[in-house]
């Protein structure tokens, strides 16, 4: 395994992530079709001013909510875009905590739900179809820079992104790593359990010769200049050579508390090994589970989910204070990596 890459440049960064605080400023995200392309919704964050009330981003009995500044107006930018891609069945509210927290340090940060892989889209035909992950996250930059509403607001110089599992996968593609159907299938027949295996034969994933050539396009976009990817999942299906020629800076994290069915050492310990050595910086906490780049529950989630979803509250074993303190060591990584480049 590559050992952490520390360098003069970050470690100036990161003492200076500091930056001036401004209050999290949220609107709606709509992204209408095309004749080619599906609607998009998620949400979008970014630095706000003034005195606006502060309310909390919805009301769950399991999660704690970030607090917003709801339909604030803009602070004067411009501002660097982060764009966020949440995992497997997951939302755009799945990483409203970093959201939050970049908003607060002067980036703008967009973040959708993916359809067909998202907590309300599930229909097996849009699941067949992971190649539109990476498409909506260059219809999510190619809106912003278009939209009226939004011009001044973000840098098209200093744009990044930061995906979870699915999400983190999905960033890799962004970044110029391909998938290899042939590869994934070999990979399959010798690991017939694993869990990123299952889930794409499931979804008939590259099995006719159109599906396979739209996965295994070119899916990257040069807009974005750096990724953090946190504990993906589908490094199997990257070819070597791919992961070998991506240049642009990465922050891979590692959650070796194994609680999700994904396995490190193929997975982004497998990245990481693939990865050119300059571009790089691989975190892996001792106690970070796949779970916590979630958002931090309540004393009551546990239990909540034990009850109403048996299984599920897993997601929440250790997802308070404990989780709420690795946020924010996420959130100051995060931050120091993107300033730095």
């Amino acid at each position: 395994m590559k050992p952490l890459l520390f360098t003069l440049a970050f470690l100036c960064t990161a003492a200076a992530a500091t930056a001036q605080s401004y209050l999290p400023g949220l609107q709606e995200l709509k992204i209408p079709a095309t004749e080619d392309s599906r609607p998009l919704e998620g949400l979008l964050w970014y630095p706000a001013t003034g005195a606006p009330p502060l309310t909390p981003l919805y009301d769950s009995k399991v999660w704690e909510a970030p607090q917003a500044a709801r339909g604030a107006a803009p602070a004067p930018g411009p501002f660097p875009l982060v764009v966020l891609s949440h995992g497997m069945y997951g939302n755009a509210l799945n990483q409203a905590w970093l959201a939050a927290a970049l908003a607060r340090q002067g980036f703008a940060v967009a973040a959708i739900s993916h359809p067909g892989t998202s907590t309300w889209s599930r229909e097996p035909d849009l699941s067949r179809q992971l190649w539109e992950r990476p498409r909506d996250i260059s219809r999510v930059l190619d809106h912003l820079q278009a939209a009226p509403e939004w011009q001044g607001l973000t840098e098209p110089d200093r744009i990044y992104m930061a995906g979870h599992s699915l999400g983190g996968f999905t960033a890799a593609l962004l970044a110029g790593a391909r998938y290899d159907a042939e590869r994934f299938a070999h990979t399959c027949s010798q690991l017939p359990g694993d869990l990123v295996c299952g889930i794409l034969k499931g979804w008939k994933i590259a099995e006719t010769p159109e599906d396979r050539a739209r996965m295994e396009a070119d899916l990257s976009d040069p807009r974005i200049k750096g990724f953090a990817l946190f504990d993906l999942g589908g490094t199997q299906s990257l070819t070597k050579d791919s992961l070998a020629r991506i240049t642009r800076p990465m922050l891979v994290y590692g959650a070796p508390v194994m609680n999700s069915g994904l396995t490190l050492d193929i997975e982004s310990r497998a990245l990481v090994q693939a990865l050119p050595a300059a571009s790089l910086r691989y975190i892996e906490p001792q106690t970070l589970s796949h779970f916590d780049f979630l958002g931090v529950c309540t004393p009551a989630g546990e239990t909540i989910l034990a009850a109403e979803e048996p299984g599920d509250e897993i997601i929440c074993r250790g997802g308070g204070a404990e989780r709420a303190a690795k946020h924010q060591q996420i959130i100051a990584e995060v931050v120091a990596f993107f300033r730095s480049n």
